[in-house]
């Protein structure tokens, strides 16, 4: 089961949808408010912007539809959710309360000093505090002491909510969204084919593993849980100021229409633009990327003042393009928070005529209602906040679910896969074809069969197909057209983890981790003993130069391998391949890196272990090719000439141009 799919998928959405009707309603009505006349942005791939998506998928995947996944996400989290609702709504009654209380201490004041303690003095009415007073025979200190102490109980519940709201949030963004968002788009990766890492950078990947899923996060803590807090928030203090004075709580609100509109374009204009800056970070990511990487070839060719200009320019480019949305952001903030200020004002102007009138208290009146507009001001200028979160997180999700969406081209059968007890190793090329792009075909009707324990060289130019004929035997890329089979089954019907566990490969680029050196020749075979490391090292005659190391097989390789000489890497490699015992041994040319001894000396060993395994060796000297029991050589993706070291010296053709060029002798005719 794909169960990053599951996470965010739509299956989720639909079961969500049917089980929680409330939820459902909600979120609908949210994912219509956010989406309304948004639109589309652009998601043709550029070259080296690192777009997953096809032009089909893009337009599929709309700002709604990304909302409602994402809203499925947060259902996941609705016991977290509702716990930070609860806290956040307790937080907002207490700043009410303390509003209310600190305006109705105002009153008391104003009551003393009028009534010098006399109820029934000057037609005053005693003011209560939601049907409580001080009692009367208290001093006037110890009443203002109890308002105090009651002030100060509320600021001491609100330090501890706003301490449980920050636990139980850090909580569910840090230890559970991020992490099973990153788990999530990880598990994918393992699943996608050759095809989606060659088509993406992998500092695009990384980006989207890193930065885009804090975006996406964002939108449950950001969006979905602020903008709950937000609407409740002005309900709240609406009601309340309607409690206090309906007209003058119109009055203060005339600017609500206007502010809409401004969010709304806003809104409009920014979404472009935080999908530009994630596509220039990426190509900012993939100089710095490819210059680690490549600092040999750079320093050899003098170039890092160049370098250092290309990364100069990539990284202007994103402080341009992030310079744009500054100012967006900080034309929108002060405008919205313009516009709350005008409230302020409406409030004094009209609020100060009605107190004159003996239409609105003083303390309960104009004071209470002055710190809710406040506090309703606040919640609307947060809005420009929430705006901005939305637009981040709909372009980080978009990018997210590009990966989470993209196909898993290379399965499993989902019943009935081939499991055999035995691998016995024999291959069979049944017209196949392939092509990387539609219209190159890489291989051209390839009709090979290789037998159980036959050991097959591949000779070939560069660009041949070589590499890719070994791809398609694990599977690493399906044929285009024809059937490859192992031991007379389909490879597509076979079990993956078992058709790949039977194989054992060393890569014409050698790949180590940054682990022990015993860890990297056990890679594929865990479980492992030390003697079975130790075997494989010696048949690739790496045991030797280990035994020399420091730490011996505990020895930690950095980065790639790179303190290790290339020879010394690819016997690494071997012997990692090796370690399996695996029934199929493919290498793709694995004494291109050796000196003529060492080469002798794996040779030798490579032979002894190629007893009883189907074995196919890609190789340009004639040293590998000659101990081989036949040679295929093929050329343009076809196979034009196959058979062994001796018959095809015998014709003419590539195999003995190439044999003459590296000093072989043509033998004399009998």
């Amino acid at each position: 089961m794909d169960s990053s799919k599951d996470l965010v998928g739509q299956r989720q959405v639909e079961h969500d949808n049917r089980s929680q009707p409330c939820w459902s309603t909600a979120f609908r009505r949210l994912a219509h408010w956010i989406c309304q006349k948004r639109p589309k942005p652009e998601l043709q791939r550029k070259p080296g912007a690192g777009k997953l998506e096809s032009p089909e998928k893009a337009d599929s995947l709309s700002d709604r539809d990304l909302i409602y996944r994402m809203l499925a996400f947060a259902l996941r989290y609705r016991r977290e959710c509702a716990i930070l609702l609860v806290l956040q709504a307790a937080l907002m009654v207490t700043a009410i309360l303390a509003v209310q209380l600190g305006g109705y201490a105002l009153d008391w004041v104003q009551y003393r000093l009028t009534n010098h303690g006399d109820v029934i003095s000057n037609g005053v009415t005693q003011p209560d505090f939601y049907g409580w007073s001080p009692p009367l025979n208290w001093s006037g200190g110890l009443q203002m002491l109890s308002l105090g102490l009651i002030l100060l109980t509320i600021g001491l519940i609100r330090a501890f909510l706003n301490f449980a709201y920050a636990i139980e949030n850090g909580r569910l963004i840090n230890l559970k969204m991020v992490v099973d968002l990153r788990i999530a788009v990880y598990d994918k990766m393992q699943q996608l084919s050759f095809r989606f890492f060659d088509a993406n950078a992998s500092s695009t990947l990384i980006n989207r593993l890193t930065g885009d899923i804090h975006a996406t996060r964002s939108f449950v803590d950001g969006v979905v849980i602020q903008l709950t807090i937000l609407v409740l928030s002005l309900v709240s203090y609406f009601v309340a100021m309607l409690r206090i004075h309906v007209g003058l709580t119109i009055a203060c609100l005339a600017t609500t229409p206007l502010l809409w509109w401004v969010t709304n374009s806003f809104s409009k204009r920014i979404r472009p633009e935080y999908d530009k800056n994630r596509e220039l970070f990426d190509a900012m990511t993939l100089v710095v990327a490819e210059n680690a990487e490549g600092q040999q070839t750079v320093k050899a060719f003098g170039r890092q003042q160049s370098e250092i200009e290309k990364y100069r320019q990539a990284s202007m480019n994103v402080q341009q393009q992030q310079r744009s949305i500054f100012w967006q952001v900080s034309v929108y903030t002060p405008t919205v928070q313009f516009l709350t200020q005008v409230n302020l004002v409406i409030l004094l102007g009209y609020g100060g005529f009605l107190v004159t009138q003996g239409d609105l208290a003083i303390g309960s009146g104009i004071v209470v209602f002055a710190g809710l507009l406040q506090q309703f001001s606040g919640q609307i200028t947060s809005l420009s906040g929430i705006t901005n979160t939305i637009q981040q997180s709909l372009t980080g999700a978009r990018r997210v679910f590009e990966i989470l969406d993209s196909p898993v081209e290379i399965v499993s059968p989902q019943s009935d896969a081939y499991l055999p007890e035995r691998v016995n190793g024999e291959i069979a090329f049944r017209n196949v074809s392939f092509s990387y792009q539609e219209d190159s075909p890489t291989l051209r009707g390839i009709d090979l069969f290789i037998s159980a324990g036959e050991t097959v060289a591949i000779l070939g130019p560069v660009g041949a197909g070589k590499t890719t004929l070994l791809s398609l035997i694990p599977r690493f890329y399906d044929p285009t057209c024809g059937t490859i089979e192992l031991d007379g089954v389909d490879l597509k019907k076979w079990d993956l983890t078992k058709l790949r566990r039977s194989i054992g490969i060393v890569f014409q680029e050698t790949f180590l981790f940054s682990n022990t050196i015993a860890a990297n020749i056990a890679f594929g075979s865990p479980a492992a003993s030390m003697e079975q490391i130790v075997q494989a090292a010696k048949t690739a005659c790496a045991d030797e130069f280990i035994r020399e190391l420091p730490q011996g097989y505990d020895t930690v390789l950095g980065e790639f391998g790179l303190t290790l000489s290339g020879g010394q890497r690819q016997r690494l490699a071997i012997a990692r391949a090796l370690v399996l015992d695996p029934p199929i041994l493919l290498l793709d040319d694995p004494t291109a890196s050796i000196d003529p001894e060492t080469e002798h000396e794996i040779l030798e060993a490579i032979k002894k272990s190629l007893s009883g395994r189907t074995s196919i060796i890609i190789a340009h000297r004639l040293a590998t090719l000659q101990q081989s029991d036949r040679v295929i050589v093929i050329d343009g993706g076809r196979v034009v000439q196959q058979g062994t070291h001796r018959s095809l010296m015998e014709s003419s053709g590539m195999y003995r141009d190439v044999a003459i060029s590296q000093g072989i002798q043509l033998m004399p005719e009998a």
